[in-house]
C-alpha cells in the first residue's frame, strides 16, 4: 500500500497555476473561486478524514470545519505550498484534535481474542470480514493520535513520508519511528486474523 499510486495525492485537478489563481481570487474576496476549490478538494479531503476518523459523519464536520478555518485564513496563504498540501495540513490537523478530544476507549486487552475463522459457508465469510475490519478499527483506536495519522497517512493514502512530515509538523525520521510502531502494533492487534 505504501506504494500507493498518485491518485491519492493531494488533489491538483485543474492544476497548481489554476488552484494558485483561485485562491489568490478567494483571498480577494471572491466566494465563487473560494467554492471552485472546495468542490474540486472536498472529495479527497473527506476520504482522508474518514480513514482518519472512522465515522462519515464526523469527516464530514471535519472537513466542513476545516473550510472554515481556510477562508477565513486565506489571506495568510504565502502559496509556500499548493492550496491542495494546505488544505491536507488542515483537515490532518482538525482530525488530529478531534481523536485527542476522544474519550479513551475500552484497552485492547480488555476486549480478547476473537474466536477463530470458520470457512465453510459465504455468509459466515462475510460475517468474518466484517468482524476483521471491525477489529481493524479497534485496533487504529489503540494507536496514539500520532501513530494513527501517520499510518494512514503512508498506509491508505499513500503519501510520502516527506510529506507526511510536513503535514503533522514533526521530522521525516519521527514519521517513519511512528509508522513502524503504528505497523507493529496492528500486526499484534490483527495476529488472530492472519
Amino acid at each position: 500500500m505504501a506504494g500507493a499510486s498518485k491518485q491519492n495525492a493531494p488533489p491538483e485537478p485543474r492544476g497548481e497555476t489554476d488552484d494558485a489563481l483561485l485562491t489568490v481570487r478567494a483571498a480577494e474576496g471572491d466566494e465563487d473561486a473560494f467554492a471552485v476549490l472546495v468542490q474540486a478538494h472536498a472529495p479527497a479531503l473527506i476520504r482522508l478524514a474518514t480513514r482518519l476518523l472512522g465515522g462519515r459523519a464526523e469527516a464530514e464536520d471535519a472537513v466542513q470545519d476545516a473550510f472554515i478555518s481556510a477562508w477565513r485564513r486565506l489571506p495568510e496563504f504565502h502559496h509556500r505550498s499548493s492550496f491542495g498540501t494546505w488544505m491536507y495540513r488542515i483537515v490532518t490537523n482538525r482530525c488530529l484534535n478531534v481523536l485527542r478530544a476522544r474519550k479513551p476507549v475500552v484497552p485492547l486487552e480488555a476486549a480478547g481474542e476473537p474466536a477463530a475463522p470458520e470457512h465453510a459457508a459465504s455468509p459466515a465469510r462475510i460475517a468474518e470480514a466484517r468482524d476483521a475490519v471491525r477489529a481493524l478499527g479497534e485496533a487504529l483506536d489503540q494507536l496514539s493520535v500520532e501513530q494513527r495519522a501517520c499510518w494512514v497517512l503512508r498506509e491508505l493514502d499513500g503519501q510520502s513520508y516527506e510529506f507526511i512530515a510536513d503535514t503533522v509538523g514533526i521530522s521525516q525520521e519521527a514519521v517513519r519511528a511512528r509508522v513502524f510502531r503504528a505497523r507493529r502494533c496492528l500486526t499484534q492487534a490483527m495476529g488472530a486474523w492472519r
